[in-house]
């Protein structure tokens, strides 16, 4: 194990794409006529006005509809949306609470998600999640959003940890990006495999 392995004290992970499975990106794809692929959507999405209004609680889930409906062109109706969003958590990756399990007491877990009040809910008490960490910093009820760097600070100030003590998992590379910038130790990890392969390089579970 290396020094730099042995100074982790929190590890923080996004959990739609890393443990949970979505089917936004599908869905939004299939309605755009698959005219853009998954990754250039998903940060298209992070960048989106009304996408970080919803998802740091300044509009109502019908504005919301309204206003991407506009800005996407999508040729679905408020209803339509909205019933369909509401799908968009399908559920655990098989393992994921399994490799939470594995994460030794002795390190904090916590989540840093983008999300909203349709879904969190959902993740929290339908999927197990909410007792599964220690901590947990949802945008809808912090304010803040990744890939913005004041979400990453957040954390580091309300958990007193430096950037560089924590290992941070995301299935989008913007993010990871953004928290590099900060200092933290950041991956991309896309479903629970990978996850657990950035995890057990750093000797942060039991085996």
């Amino acid at each position: 194990m290396t020094p730099e392995k042995n100074h982790i004290r929190v590890v923080l992970f996004d959990l739609g794409g890393v443990l949970v499975e979505l089917s936004g990106l599908p869905t939004m794809l299939a309605w755009m006529d698959n005219r853009l692929s998954a990754e250039e959507l998903s940060n298209i999405w992070l960048a989106s006005p009304i996408v970080r209004a919803f998802e740091t609680g300044r509009t109502t889930p019908e504005v919301f509809a309204d206003e991407l409906i506009k800005e996407m062109a999508l040729p679905v109706a408020r209803d339509e949306l909205l019933r369909e969003l509401a799908k968009w958590p399908v559920g655990l990756f098989p393992g994921a609470l399994e490799l939470l399990g594995r994460v030794p007491r002795r390190y904090v877990k916590a989540t840093l998600s983008n999300s909203n009040a349709l879904h969190w809910p959902r993740v929290m008490k339908d999927m197990q999640l909410e007792k599964a960490f220690d901590y947990h910093f949802v945008s809808f009820l912090t304010g803040k959003i990744k890939p913005d760097a004041e979400a990453f600070q957040h954390v580091m100030h309300a958990l007193c940890c430096p950037a560089g003590e924590i290992l941070f998992l995301d299935d989008n590379q913007l993010n990871v990006e953004s928290a590099r910038r900060v200092g933290m130790k950041a991956f991309q990890a896309k479903g629970v495999a990978e996850a657990e392969r950035i995890l057990a390089e750093f000797d942060v579970l039991d085996s």
